[in-house]
């Protein structure tokens, strides 16, 4: 019991296929409460069908998940009170302010005092001085930062973040990063999902690799580094990187084939 309570998702044997194309092939995977847990793959890994399944977004084929104590398959509604979902793009109203944006989301939600939750949401992303600005000219970190603004509102216990940097440039993916960092301060649990192996070795508490719709590795960083060889000491002892594990992991089974 103690066990459920401190898991936020859980995932057991997940399969999903398109046609003929196998893209999980029974994805097992927990992640606890107020955690950051990156899953990292590359393009076609099968990360947001995962991210799809969770959300209620699309029905798996076989296995079960579990988002915040709820079956996505027969408690669609509970999972969706529980959650937010920040695509790979920014999905504000350009038009409207980042003011706007946000008491729109407030009032859809049937929320009381959406002016009140705005300026905090607002405050706590440091856009407060742009909160009056048309969401169009904002610079793109501010734009993504505004869209996890949107998302938090209503206090879901669990957000997912399909890809949140795709696109940004450096300061900009900085300026999320640490929006995300405060996330899992506040005790939100956020699923991450990216293609780039520094974000998930800045962010992430755990990290899984997904390749060819299997978990191939899930651990901590230093769990994850552990798996190479142990440094090679001549003038200067270089430790392996979250880059040298997963083209190691990934291109030993390539190499090997499928299975």
């Amino acid at each position: 019991m103690l066990a459920a309570m401190s898991t936020a998702i859980r995932i057991q044997g997940l399969q999903k296929s398109f046609k003929d194309t196998k893209v999980l092939r029974g994805v097992d995977l927990e992640v606890s409460r107020g955690s950051i847990f990156a899953l990292l793959g590359s393009n076609g890994a099968g990360k947001t069908t995962v991210v799809r399944i969770l959300s209620t977004l699309l029905r798996a084929d076989g296995g079960t998940a579990h988002v915040n104590g709820f079956d996505v398959a027969t408690q669609g509604a509970d999972v969706r009170q529980s959650i937010s979902l920040t695509g790979q793009f920014a999905a504000v109203d350009e038009v409207l302010t980042g003011r706007e944006n946000l008491i729109l989301v407030a009032r859809l939600r049937h929320l009381k005092d959406a002016g009140t939750i705005a300026d905090d949401l607002l405050e706590r992303f440091s856009l407060t001085e742009a909160g009056g600005r048309r969401a169009g000219t904002y610079s793109g970190g501010m734009r993504r930062r505004l869209d996890i603004a949107m998302s938090l509102i209503g206090n879901p216990p669990v957000v997912f973040l399909d890809e949140p940097t795709t696109g940004l440039d450096p300061e900009a993916r900085l300026e999320v990063w640490q929006a995300v960092r405060e996330l899992a301060a506040g005790g939100t649990t956020v699923l991450l999902t990216t293609q780039y192996l520094d974000e998930a070795e800045q962010l992430a508490d755990r990290i899984a690799i997904l390749h060819e719709g299997r978990i191939i590795v899930n651990g901590t960083l230093g769990e994850l580094k552990q798996l190479l060889p142990p440094a090679k000491v001549e003038y200067v002892e270089k430790q392996p990187s979250l880059e040298d594990v997963f083209l190691t992991l990934v291109g030993a089974r390539t190499e090997g084939g499928h299975r």
